[in-house]
């Protein structure tokens, strides 16, 4: 097998068969060995009737039901340890990916080794709350290319394709929710695995978006946060930890040349709690190097 879609649904009734039929076409004129895992996510209307049906009719589509709603980040880790193809393709069944375009991401893959991980990087922002989610989502982007120590013309595209192998070790890092796709970025990126960025259009949702913005906002930026102290907490802690150091050092000579034999309460606890820091970071690097997928 080639490639695994993994499609997460959730109440995707009126649109998902449409998606369907727009994958599966354009894999079919690919050439390439596929399926689509389209995983009902518990839906409430009636969006595992429409996969039934629409596997009935095209082969490579497998229906996975869900007993309880997870979430999209469930959706895809399990689809992605269910997957049997070299690559994983992760998308959404809303109309708002170019997800023609699957092929492509595929073939960048096979034919560049050094690239592990292709994402759609979108042109535009269609997303509700469009005044609140463009700066939100700038602020987090940065933090998290300061992170990875690049440019990351998108940070969390719904639509990627990956090396499976290359992806197994961090599935078990995927939050629930959207974060997900922020999280397999940064543990590429965090990595060196290759990450290449193809532009995309980016449509207007078909049907009613799952995102709340304070929520999922939120969300992100803990998981970019989390993901920091993960994989380099050297970079967030250490600078810190020398500012408060150094700051401490300057003060406890001011302090003697103004009282002689005698150093503020305040320039004590600037410098100890410098020092504390500095030691949770080694501390924490230590466990991060002695990982065993480190």
């Amino acid at each position: 097998m080639d490639v695994t879609v993994v499609l997460p649904c959730y109440n995707e009734a009126a649109h998902v068969r449409q998606e369907l039929d727009r994958i599966c076409a354009a894999l079919d004129a690919s050439g390439f060995r596929y399926e689509v895992l389209a995983v009902d996510d518990a839906s409430t209307d009636t969006t595992l009737d429409e996969l039934r049906r629409a596997a009935a009719v095209l082969p490579a589509v497998q229906v996975v039901q869900m007993g309880r709603n997870g979430g999209a980040g469930t959706v895809r880790r399990l689809g992605s340890r269910m997957a049997r193809g070299e690559i994983v393709v992760w998308t959404d069944a809303d109309l708002t990916y170019p997800n023609e375009r699957i092929p492509e991401l595929v073939r960048r893959l096979r034919e560049d080794s050094s690239v592990d991980q292709v994402v759609g990087a979108r042109t535009s922002e269609q997303g509700s709350h469009r005044l609140l989610r463009i700066p939100a989502k700038w602020t987090i982007r940065k933090i998290a290319e300061w992170l990875a120590g690049q440019d990351i013309p998108d940070l969390n595209s719904g639509l990627r394709a990956f090396r499976r192998s290359v992806a197994t070790p961090y599935l078990r890092l995927l939050p629930p929710g959207f974060s997900c796709v922020t999280t397999i970025t940064l543990a590429f990126l965090s990595n060196g695995h290759g990450v290449a960025y193809v532009p995309i259009d980016y449509g207007k949702r078909a049907g009613r978006s799952k995102f709340r913005f304070v929520r999922d906002a939120y969300r992100y930026l803990l998981q970019v946060l989390r993901m920091v102290m993960y994989f380099n907490p050297l970079k967030a802690l250490m600078p810190p930890a020398l500012v408060l150091i150094g700051v401490g050092a300057v003060k406890s000579v001011v302090d003697v040349v103004v009282h002689p034999v005698r150093l503020a309460t305040n320039t004590v606890l600037v410098f100890l709690t410098g020092l504390i820091i500095a030691s949770v970071a080694l501390l924490a690097d230590l466990v991060v190097r002695s990982r065993p997928d480190a």
